[in-house]
């Protein structure tokens, strides 16, 4: 049986929105409890979903963690992004029968690297869902579809701002039990602006079959004859990018490690592996269920990540502010792009770091486009995160 690919209603008219899906169910004023843009409130989702809120100390950056490894799948599944852990973590749940159905991304006919929301309820058919795909997608809209289908016990994988909206609305949508795979975001775009970013990287945009931001600070580039390519992060094009190309959500997003999840699979703490975190008994399950097909691994963390984000956060008060980026010089970047991946923060460290950077972003972009928002839309977490880099609420911006 192939995914179920619904037609869905036209989104309801939004600002700062990402498509999560809710606007295009049957009562799209649900968005005003459910979206992560208007007021987020952290400590009672993660009440609700985890059983506790986040403490301190690396919970700040993370959220509630459980347990947390760098993680493979032995072997890799082929056409994977990484090794297929999160493909491999539905798939296990389905084939077991833990759950009916998954909803989750399956490409675009028309375009491989559109995403498509899509239900799917044979095992077999999870291998169609692997990969990266780039721009907004309707996921939470086959809600409504899974049930009248039947579906009672259900697998989502999502990404941050679509898992708030799902667990805002758990309570009330009647499913005997949903498992949620996160997997982390920030910086999403149009599939129409990736085209142009893919465009930037090679003369061939066409025959790329895989894009991957890595831990070791490059750009993996994989091609239809096989071959491979590594662009360093600082020799990536992005200030030539148009001022557009992240859209506001993306760069005020609160959430980049999918807190509400109940297991989270990324890289940033890989070290080359994916990073995963266990955040309650239901990620656990989901784990545990994979047995010796998983090899595990402690999380390492070396450097010193202060500089990368002060630069960072220099960088971004230009840009906020409507200046031009500060741009290395050409002869420097080799340089920088051969000494990262040495002597640059790895691990916790290099997760760490994004975070902040993302926390920054959000603070800044948000006191310029929408100072009005910032008192419901900046959670605790977030000032917490940014409050190292002199970062700190003003009276009107925290509530």
């Amino acid at each position: 049986m192939s995914p179920s690919t619904p037609v869905f209603a036209e989104p309801a008219p939004r600002t700062l929105c990402t498509d999560c899906g809710v606007s295009r169910m049957r009562d799209p004023s649900a968005c005003g409890s459910a979206c992560q843009f208007i007021k987020p409130d952290y400590i009672s989702a993660e009440t609700q979903v985890h059983g506790r809120a986040a403490g301190g100390g690396d919970e700040t950056f993370f959220g509630v963690t459980d347990k947390m490894y760098k993680a493979a799948l032995k072997p890799a599944l082929e056409g994977a992004q990484w090794t297929g852990l999160t493909t491999r973590l539905a798939e296990c749940l389905l084939e077991t029968g833990a759950v009916d159905a998954v909803l989750t991304m399956v490409p675009d006919p028309n375009d491989r690297w559109k995403p498509m929301p899509a239900i799917i309820t044979d095992a077999a058919d999870m291998a169609q869902a692997r990969g990266m795909r780039m721009g907004y997608a309707p996921l939470l809209a086959l809600l409504e579809p899974a049930k009248a289908a039947g579906h009672k016990r259900i697998a989502v994988i999502g990404i941050p701002c679509q898992i708030y909206a799902l667990r805002a609305l758990e309570a009330s949508l009647g499913f005997e039990r949903i498992y949620v795979i996160g997997t982390p975001c920030s910086d999403n775009t149009t599939t129409e602006n990736f085209h142009g970013f893919l465009g930037r990287l090679t003369d061939d945009p066409e025959t790329v079959t895989y894009l991957e931001f890595r831990a070791d600070y490059h750009v993996e580039l994989r091609f239809q004859d096989g071959s491979k390519r590594l662009i360093p992060f600082l020799q990536l094009p992005l200030s030539d990018l148009p001022r557009d190309f992240f859209p506001l959500t993306c760069q005020t997003c609160v959430d980049y490690t999918n807190r509400l999840s109940d297991i989270t699979v990324g890289y940033m703490a890989g070290e080359g592996e994916q990073w995963l975190i266990v955040r309650n008994a239901r990620g656990a399950e989901m784990l545990a269920a994979l047995g010796d097909e998983v090899a595990l691994a402690p999380v390492g963390s070396k450097g010193k990540r202060a500089s990368s984000v002060k630069g960072f956060i220099a960088n971004t008060e230009r840009s906020a502010g409507g200046l031009p980026l500060r741009r290395m010089p050409d002869w420097l970047r080799p340089i920088m792009g051969f000494l990262m991946p040495r002597i640059g923060p790895k691990g916790l460290e290099f997760a760490k770091a994004r975070l902040e950077m993302k926390a920054a972003e959000t603070i800044l972009h948000l006191r310029r486009e929408e100072p009005a928002k910032m008192k419901n839309m900046v959670p605790d977490h977030v000032w917490d995160i940014a409050a190292p880099y002199d970062l700190t609420p003003a009276p009107d911006e925290k509530r």
